[in-house]
């Protein structure tokens, strides 16, 4: 097993399996790849014999099911191209092969989901709406996806928040899922955050007063960046194992990270990705955070030191510092010990 691989299961298998691989799935694959450059085959292979089933089930009508293989044969596609930037025609493949797969299991989904295009500077930024059963308008949470993440990857997330009442707005941001071959990263998210808000104030199925936005990852800087950028427009903002200030993690993240940084904010070389990931920083906005603040992160996390969420969270008028002290990066091994109370935390704010 090549370094890459190591480094991919090492930092990442936990949230593999919470956002929807199969344990059994996750250990045949991980078990049978010992090149980084047959990782993308080989997870494709494995989403491709869930849209199978996928295909199988609408054929015959059994759309619950086929709702479930084709939303899970897209977490497959996803992982499959989430930093394979070594090969960027096969990834986009793999990327294309998600979409398709989630936009189908859309309709079928308990409740469905709704594709949302957003007109955004030449390009579109696109999300996936989901509401509770029931007569909105909803309280509804935008949810920011990492470096790495992207929509397909949320449905265990939306979940949460949809069975406390919660409508979810998974979207693809700049440098991020299907917006990422046509916008680079940017560290400031006034922009995309105005044109979110304002594209979910025209839906009927949201309440634009009871709107909060939660971010992973990098994610977890963008939620609290346009939390501070857009005033009382977001009324509750969680940060889940951000980065204060990227660049300062720069030396200790994996090769795998650095070159899908590099690629995603167009970046020409290392020290240029690095001067990008200097942009990425909360120095005078965190004060500005007007909306009520979570901040999540592990001690043990080696990507995203615990240290920058305890900088926000010291910084922010009104914040709630939940750091984990087994949690790995996006504690997605303590997975218990925060997304419910998360998803509590949020549908508190958002109440009437």
């Amino acid at each position: 097993m090549d370094d890459r691989v190591a480094a991919a299961i090492s930092h990442w298998g936990p949230r593999f399996t919470t956002n929807g691989v199969t344990v059994a799935d996750f250990e045949r694959l991980t078990s049978s790849i010992e090149r980084w450059e047959d990782w993308c085959a080989a997870w494709s292979s494995a989403g491709a014999e869930h849209e199978r089933l996928g295909r199988l089930a609408l054929g015959e009508q059994r759309n619950l099911s086929a709702g479930e293989h084709l939303a899970q044969a897209a977490v497959y596609y996803h992982f499959a191209k989430f930093l394979f930037v070594d090969d960027l025609e096969q990834m986009r493949v793999a990327h294309r092969s998600a979409v398709r797969c989630l936009d189908d299991a859309l309709p079928h989904l308990h409740p469905p989901g709704r594709r949302v295009g957003i007109p955004f500077e030449g390009a579109r930024l696109v999300g996936v709406l989901r509401t509770p059963q029931g007569v909105g308008p909803w309280p509804t949470v935008v949810m920011i996806p990492g470096l790495d993440s992207a929509k397909e990857e949320f449905r265990s997330t939306e979940t949460l928040f949809l069975d406390r009442g919660v409508a979810t707005f998974s979207v693809d941001g700049p440098g991020q899922g299907e917006a990422e071959y046509d916008l680079p990263i940017r560290g400031d998210w006034s922009q995309p955050g105005h044109a979110v808000l304002d594209a979910l104030a025209e839906r009927p199925e949201v309440d634009p007063e009871r709107i909060g936005v939660w971010g992973v990852s990098l994610g977890g800087y963008y939620a609290p960046r346009m939390a501070a950028a857009v005033g009382d427009r977001v009324k509750a903002c969680v940060a889940l194992a951000g980065p204060y200030n990227f660049a300062d993690c720069w030396d200790r993240l994996p090769d795998l990270t650095r070159a899908a940084f590099r690629v995603r904010s167009r970046g020409a070389t290392e020290d240029e990705a690095r001067r990008n990931a200097a942009t990425l920083d909360l120095t005078g906005h965190a004060a500005k955070i007007a909306a009520p603040l979570l901040v999540v992160s592990g001690r043990k996390d080696r990507l995203i030191p615990w240290q920058h969420a305890a900088r926000l969270a010291d910084e922010a008028p009104d914040s709630t510092p939940l750091i984990l002290p087994d949690g790995n990066h996006g504690c997605m091994n303590v997975a218990a010990h925060h997304r419910p109370y998360t998803a509590d935390w949020v549908a508190a704010r958002l109440a009437r």
